[in-house]
């Protein structure tokens, strides 16, 4: 069987960018999928949804916009970027128009072929050391020289995980299902429990239900971590879950998922990369402190001071990030580390289990040490107490879970409830940047501000998040309507229009000239009944930044 040319995945995207409704998506990826042989599999599933290796690999291409943008222009004749970029709605549209327009030569030979790509890009991702900049470019350029405008522009956004078809990992897994006649169900708990959507196709396209059926817990695979819902209401948490509730302090940290195996233990993020080596403390304190020989446990890592008080989430992160001279940022950011639940202990899998099963495992598996605090309230009044304790303590809130509720690896249900202490602003819109995918057409990023003593608007956040579709549209005419200049893709606007703000916290920041930034920013409402005048102020923001150490360790 010859290999399957990479123009027939490019045109697969072509196909599914034209194509909106689910059943149809499918079809279309279950049609293309019998059509792989076995080894192409795995690649062309993954390539389709913009990965190159299972969510869990820490292999990474590492390729810049500028080595990309460097390579197109040595390919072309084409007009400066600007203006094909006006047009483009993503990278991926902008090198294929930069290809059309310009070419210098068409594609050398021989054609790219799905594996063919894949092993490409698994050579860009292993070139390491001095010149592996340079080997990558090289790699690259002779990727792009044999590719036709379309089969650049998939081969952009797989680079760059962009593909804005409308094909979700969700939609891949039922097209999955329909090309190996297999239960969806089925499939979904595979990649709940694999982490690997390409390895889930495989077996499925080969093994078919008997395989999949054979899905289990894996050490060093991690599983892709259960989703919580966010809910306003405590009493509502109590009325939902029967009076069976369980709080847990939500900590203000990093979700890491830990596998040992005698003296063999790996750290996982919640995006199921590896983060071992940036935490040499916690693997060390799991080896000496874990009483189980076999687990997988769920935790949160948090950054702490001196006296053990959380830190600003944005220190952890300086820790999480950290390759080198990790040493001394353990000395500088000690890490805190709690645990919440218990996937697998000493040979039993517990994901099925209920939870108030899985945290007596835990308990015996840990000793009883490093446990989130935890609270069994007998009423809300008693729940509320303790959710006022977290916030005392320096913590996002509480996370309220059902007593019977089974682990769903990667699904937000409604077992888990995330109740956050949040805050609120009144912030002006300055700027706002065009949107791209769905919102494109719309101005839809948003730059918040607050006025200083001088009267001048200070950004001190971005967000898209709390509006409609609707209300895009509305806010696009609003906010074209003010407009003062354009700087590429942000169009500035007046200081006119105000909205309401909810944010969980507020960090320094070296991007903004006002010093400070929101965490989680979502706008609520337009509020209509204020001036800009009448907004929050930068010295307001300031108040609230300082008075957040109260109950947060500050970095030394």
């Amino acid at each position: 069987m010859s290999e399957t040319p990479f123009s027939d995945l490019a045109q697969l995207g072509e196909q599914l960018e034209r194509t909106n409704k689910r059943g149809e998506l499918a079809t279309l990826l279950a049609s293309f999928l019998k059509g792989l042989s076995p080894a192409e599999v795995p690649p062309a599933v993954r390539m389709t949804i913009g990965q190159v290796f299972p969510e869990w690999d820490e292999r990474a291409l590492n390729i810049s916009w500028r080595a990309v943008m460097t390579v197109v222009d040595d390919l072309t004749d084409a007009p400066p970027e600007g203006r094909a970029e006006a047009r483009a709605v993503d990278g991926g549209e902008l090198v294929r128009t930069l290809l059309e327009q310009g070419r210098r030569q068409p594609p050398a030979p021989p054609p790219l072929t799905i594996l063919g790509v894949f092993g490409t890009f698994t050579e860009i991702a292993e070139t390491k050391g001095k010149g592996s900049r340079a080997r990558k470019e090289a790699l690259l350029r002779e990727l792009m020289a044999r590719a036709t405008a379309v089969e650049a522009k998939f081969l952009t956004k797989v680079i760059y995980q962009e593909m804005r078809h409308g094909v979700s990992e969700g939609i891949m897994l039922d097209g999955i299902a329909k090309a190996a006649g297999a239960k969806t169900r089925l499939v979904r708990r595979a990649n709940q429990l694999w982490g690997d959507v390409g390895e889930v196709a495989l077996v499925a396209l080969t093994e078919g239900e008997p395989g999949l059926q054979r899905a289990t817990v894996r050490l060093f695979r991690p599983i892709k971590p259960m989703l919580a819902q966010t809910a306003d209401d405590l009493a509502a948490a109590f009325e939902q879950f029967g009076g069976r509730v369980a709080l847990e302090y939500k900590l203000d940290g990093a979700r890491v998922q830990i596998h040992r195996r005698g003296d063999e233990v790996r750290i996982y993020s919640r995006n199921l990369a590896g983060v071992t080596g940036s935490l040499p403390d916690v693997e060390t304190e799991v080896k000496a402190k874990l009483a189980a020989q076999e687990a997988i446990v769920e935790g949160e890592a948090v950054a702490v001071d001196a006296q053990g008080r959380p830190l600003p989430f944005q220190h952890l992160m300086r820790r999480f990030r950290r390759k080198h001279a990790v040493a001394a940022m353990v000395e500088e950011i000690p890490i805190q580390l709690h645990l919440f639940d218990a996937l697998y202990v000493d040979g039993e899998s517990l994901v099925d289990a209920p939870y108030r099963e899985r945290w007596g495992a835990l308990e015996r598996a840990t000793g009883g040490s490093n446990l989130v605090r935890r609270l069994l309230p007998r009423t809300v009044e008693e729940g509320q107490a303790f959710a006022e304790a977290a916030h005392r303590d320096g913590h996002e809130g509480v996370m309220a879970k059902d007593l019977n509720s089974t682990y769903t690896p990667g699904v937000r249900g409604k077992s888990w409830l995330k109740l956050k202490h949040v805050m609120s602003l009144d912030l002006v819109i300055v700027a706002a940047d065009w949107g791209y995918g769905r919102r494109h057409g719309w101005l839809s990023n948003y730059h918040l501000a607050a006025r200083d003593a001088t009267g001048e608007y200070l950004v001190v956040g971005k967000t898209f998040k709390g509006l409609t579709d609707d209300e895009f549209q509305a806010m696009t005419e609003r906010l074209l309507a003010l407009e003062r200049g354009r700087k590429r893709g942000t169009v500035l606007v007046q200081p006119q229009v105000v909205v309401e703000v909810l944010f969980n916290e507020i960090q320094e920041s070296s991007q903004y000239r006002s010093g400070l930034a929101l965490r989680f920013a979502r706008i609520t409402r337009v509020r209509e009944d204020k001036s800009p005048a009448q907004a929050d102020t930068l010295q307001t923001l300031r108040e609230l930044y300082e008075r957040q150490f109260q109950y947060k360790g500050r970095p030394a």
